[in-house]
């Protein structure tokens, strides 16, 4: 049975100084056989809702978000969107040398650039198009955005899988030598997106990395490092209690993990929930992996972000697993290279499936 895709609207998205108002598309992907679904919209190319079933077979939405486009409007520092680029992550002091020419990037995190700037792709209208069983998202950035050379053409692309999966995959071309690194910054609750209150209890991970790229406390700023997670908090090979961690650890992640990669690898990441019974698995092509714990969100009573159905969102209400090239990467010629050049295509698939366990 095919996945069935509608159409709706999700608002109006009120324009900016390089966007005429312009109406919100959204997308329903739903497998008809049963039931699980995903929603999509142009803005950002963000997915906006994702229900997986628990062990008992009810589905439940694990996408921490907002019921109108207004409230991705209003809520923009813990981005709360689906597609970031030019690049993901933080580039130190928004500078990088390529080719003998040096570029400054707009600042926009204290002195560094993080995640495509000010109007990074996160808030840009992209042109939507339903193909072949998916919904593609086309977006032109022009020469000199947010300081990056070069005219750059993406496509991200989402798909539903009758097998619960969700894929997202990327494409791009330039038309000068650029840094390109996307990523998906998704919230996922897999308790339930109502539970953004609970601080991820009874949710156990595992990462599939031995080695992180540490970052410098004060700014998050990679250090040029790569160091084994043996005999640190960041060893998450094991299985462990995020939940308990987080309590231990309550400053939370904000890492890059570099992924364990080969055909021994089923997966480069997993979360469970223990309540609920529903499993994430995370798989990509690309080297490296964000932990993100929402360490942004408020803290414990102070005035909540309050997301869909009037849901209540505070500090480690979340995970984001954000499949990416490692952060900087422009500035370390020992780290995978993040240069797109005219002529190449940049490609970047990652799939997030959904399964169930039993007690």
């Amino acid at each position: 049975m095919e996945i069935e895709i509608t159409e709706d609207t999700f608002g109006t998205h009120p324009g900016g100084p390089d966007q005429e108002p312009r109406v919100v598309q959204r997308y329903t992907m739903t497998n008809p056989a049963n039931g699980f679904s995903a929603q999509v919209i142009n803005y950002g190319a963000t997915l906006t809702s994702l229900k997986a079933h628990n062990r008992n077979g009810i589905l439940d939405d694990v996408v921490l978000g907002f019921d109108s486009i207004e409230g991705y409007l209003e809520n923009t520092t813990p981005y709360f969107r689906g597609t970031i680029g030019r690049t993901a992550g933080r580039i130190a002091k928004g500078h990088f040398t390529l080719d003998g020419t040096d570029y400054q990037l707009s600042i926009n995190n204290g002195e560094n650039h993080l995640h495509g700037g000010f109007i990074g792709f996160d808030k840009k209208m992209w042109e939507p198009s339903i193909s072949g069983g998916r919904v593609v998202f086309s977006y032109h950035s022009t020469d000199g955005a947010e300081g990056y050379p070069g005219d750059l053409f993406t496509q991200v692309t989402f798909q539903l899988t009758t097998f619960n999966q969700l894929i997202i995959e990327y494409q791009a071309i330039v038309s000068k030598p650029c840094p390109v690194g996307y990523t998906n910054h998704t919230y996922f609750n897999l308790a339930g997106h109502q539970n953004g209150d609970k601080k991820l209890a009874g949710h156990f991970i595992t990462i599939n990395a031995d080695d992180i790229t540490p970052v410098n406390p004060v700014d998050l700023i990679i250090t040029g490092e790569i160091a084994p997670v043996e005999g640190t908090r960041f060893d998450l090979r094991g299985n462990p209690d995020l939940h308990a961690l987080l309590q231990q650890y309550p400053e939370g992640y904000d890492i890059n993990y570099c992924l364990n990669m080969g055909d021994q690898q089923v997966y480069n990441a997993r979360m469970e929930d223990s309540e609920s019974g529903r499993v994430m698995l995370l798989t990509t092509d690309q080297p490296g992996m964000q932990l993100f714990t929402a360490n942004g969100f408020p803290e414990e009573g102070a005035p909540p972000i309050v997301g869909k159905d009037g849901a209540n969102y505070f500090k480690h209400g979340a995970f984001c697993f954000e499949a990416q090239n490692y952060p900087d990467a422009v500035n370390h010629a020992h780290f995978p290279t993040a240069i797109l050049r005219p002529g190449n295509i940049h490609q970047h698939r990652t799939i997030y499936a959904f399964a169930t366990m039993q007690k």
